[in-house]
């Protein structure tokens, strides 16, 4: 068997997600759409050549950042994800995927490492390799670098309630731009959707609560597509869909 040119360095699974980072996931799902094979490694942000995963070994090439990773498996394979969109389609594509990955991917974090609670069960414990006696200083010190990046975003100077209006209010115009639709933009699936179904299904996770799952659970028809999508991407995952009972 030949291996693999593909390597996508990844998080790990975690918070009840088969990826910690919607980033991954995104990445995972258009080389799987894309049809190419590839082999996972694990690795942290730190190792990673710009600091932030996924990003790809290809023959050699490193690639980082999951826009170029994309760009460079659409142009080095031949492949369009977004085959069958005209130009506005596209555009609106792209419209999406900055609300989501600029925008709602921020309010998400916000919730996940600044609120205590979502912080000490969740991104807490990526201190528990270091020695013990060091973890305490660590989780201190990652909160507060993410703290300070969250601010400098802009997002991190408001209210909870404040970032969850904004969250909110990205999650509404989701809801509304898929419909009754079965995908985003056009009838078939594409790239953006991979975007859309990373950060929805990791705000959407149960092991964290906060105002933003609670919105993407009120709105039905982005809770049947995270579950039609998380079957189709990774049915090896225990992921239990909410149904209607719990959405309605």
């Amino acid at each position: 068997m030949t291996t693999p040119s593909i390597t996508l360095y990844a998080t790990r699974p975690g918070f009840g997600m088969p990826e910690t980072s919607p980033f991954v996931i995104k990445t995972e799902v258009q080389l799987k759409m894309a049809g190419l094979a590839y082999v996972r490694e694990s690795a942290t942000p730190p190792q990673a050549p710009k600091g932030k995963v996924p990003y790809m070994v290809d023959a050699g090439e490193v690639v980082c950042d999951s826009t170029f990773i994309r760009a460079h498996i659409e142009r080095k394979y031949g492949v369009d994800l977004d085959e069958g969109l005209d130009a506005r389609q596209r555009a609106e594509s792209w419209a999406i995927e900055r609300m989501l990955e600029d925008h709602l991917y921020f309010a998400m974090v916000w919730f996940r490492w600044i609120v205590p609670e979502n912080f000490a069960k969740g991104p807490a414990n990526f201190a528990n390799g270091a020695p013990e006696e060091q973890r305490e200083q660590l989780r201190r010190e990652m909160q507060t670098r993410r703290d300070a990046d969250l601010r400098s975003h802009g997002i991190g100077r408001h209210s909870a309630a404040e970032i969850a209006a904004l969250g909110v209010r990205s999650i509404d115009a989701v809801a509304t731009l898929l419909g009754e639709k079965p995908y985003l933009v056009g009838d078939r699936l594409s790239a953006v959707d991979a975007t859309a179904f990373a950060m929805l299904a990791s705000i959407l996770t149960p092991f964290f609560d906060t105002p933003l799952r609670d919105a993407v659970v009120g709105r039905p028809n982005l809770v049947a597509y995270v579950d039609k999508l998380m079957r189709q991407y990774y049915p090896e995952h225990a992921w239990a869909p909410l149904g209607q009972a719990e959405a309605a």
